[in-house]
């Protein structure tokens, strides 16, 4: 049997469980992580709000899932308000944002970015370059802390 080379998480600020124990064993253990949906199955878009979840289809799965309901929902929809403030100031979209912060984490080696359309992928494209400042990531922390 060969060791353990990777783990596939979800990590996102919607889904930061693998802080807890996932990402911090993997880094101990130079295990490499890729993890899955950095924005948030598309709440950390800036695209989605309450009226687009209002309209999904009834067979979308995510009017089922707890995150696009009450009471994380609203939790959510803050993050995603706040990336797109911050991205804003850079001329970049809060999906490159959402990437960035899952990126900065020292256990994450690669996100698996989902994307639709070539529109998606421009949106998020250019994530690898875009880097957030420490006071970003302080406002991110800020905001994670007021909505615990």
């Amino acid at each position: 049997i060969a060791p353990i080379t990777s783990a596939q998480p979800p990590y996102s600020l919607v889904r930061p469980e693998a802080e807890a124990d996932v990402l911090p064993y993997a880094l101990a253990h130079n295990i490499g992580t890729l993890v899955y949906s950095p924005m948030g199955s598309g709440l950390l878009t800036g695209a989605m709000t309450r009226e687009r979840l209002a309209d999904l289809a009834e067979d979308d799965w995510r009017i089922r899932n707890p995150h696009f309901q009450e009471p994380l929902v609203t939790r959510n929809l803050a993050f995603a308000d706040k990336l797109k403030e911050i991205a804003t100031r850079h001329g970049r979209t809060a999906g490159e944002a959402a990437i960035a912060w899952t990126l900065h984490n020292p256990a994450v080696t690669a996100a698996i970015v989902g994307v639709r359309n070539a529109e998606q992928v421009a949106g998020v494209a250019g994530a690898l370059s875009f880097r957030l400042s420490e006071d970003e990531f302080a406002e991110i922390a800020a905001l994670r802390n007021a909505l615990a």
